[in-house]
């Protein structure tokens, strides 16, 4: 396999060769930057990654490992000069590795909605009302994933896609949590509630606590944007607003913190009731 691991010896570096040509036009949203995230998506069980690309001279036990797995899995490995690099991700650490994907597949959402409703009153769902840094999503779709959720939907307008800063943050568990793009975000939620979900927001405001509310039921959560929250039209359609109680005085969380602390919440009280 010319350009790859397979001819590789053991002390012998591999030869600088320049990619594909369609690879050097590559749409930057298929690219995942990072040791962790191209270790993350290389060892999930549907391969996705049509090659990777290694900084030139980076020697490591973690680029070894990348170089092993990649050979074991007929992927092509191929390596860049460092300006290289650092010309395309200009403000996201690569590590030195990075991977090139197949584009991004959104999930239908009747699909995700089927699949989520066949778990009953511990169905989850996740709605991110126009959150705009990648980064931002990258983190959720990681701890959403992490706690078991069942989906993910994000408007087309106004709100971050999974670009190459989402897949870095997300260390390649975006594969791992089905994730739907709506045209109109309120209109999907007013399906989901006639689907029997309820629609709860998280609010910093709001007057009921994660830890009072009962979340044994099929629940939509609702997260809002970085700096507005959620948007009136979308609180409108919840059927309860809760928030986050704080004994200390740091007014608000991180999104992704907020999140995750939520559907720990979540996760505790819909496994006590299975004791």
């Amino acid at each position: 396999m010319a350009g790859s691991t397979g001819k590789r010896g053991k002390n012998v570096p591999h030869k600088p060769r320049k990619p594909r040509g369609e690879t050097e036009r590559q749409d930057h949203d298929r690219l995942i930057p990072g040791f962790h995230a191209v270790r993350e998506t290389l060892n999930q069980p549907k391969n996705t990654l049509r090659e990777i690309w290694i900084a030139e001279g980076k020697q490591s036990v973690r680029t070894e490992e990348i170089l092993r797995v990649a050979q074991s899995k007929n992927i092509p490995v191929y390596f860049k000069k460092k300006s290289e690099l650092y010309d395309i991700f200009k403000n996201i650490s690569h590590q030195g590795v990075v991977g090139i994907t197949q584009p991004f597949a959104y999930s239908d959402l009747q699909q995700v909605l089927r699949r989520s409703l066949q778990n009953g009153a511990s169905a989850l769902l996740l709605a991110a009302d126009h959150i705009t840094d990648p980064g931002n999503l990258g983190a959720l779709i990681r701890t959403a994933a992490f706690f078991g959720a069942h989906g993910l939907i994000l408007p087309r307008d106004r709100s971050a896609g999974v670009t190459a800063a989402t897949m870095k943050r997300a260390s390649g568990t975006h594969h791992q949590l089905p994730i739907a793009r709506v045209t109109n975000l309120g209109r999907t939620l007013d399906e989901l509630s006639k689907k029997g979900f309820w629609i709860i927001g998280a609010a910093g405001e709001a007057d009921s606590s994660i830890y009072d509310f009962d979340w044994d039921r099929p629940v939509v959560l609702v997260l809002g944007g970085e700096q507005k929250g959620i948007s009136p039209s979308i609180r409108k359609r919840c059927h309860q607003l809760v928030g986050i109680p704080s004994p200390g005085r740091v007014e608000s969380l991180n999104l992704s913190v907020a999140g995750g602390t939520i559907l720990s919440e979540i996760c505790r009280q819909r496994n006590f009731r299975k004791v």
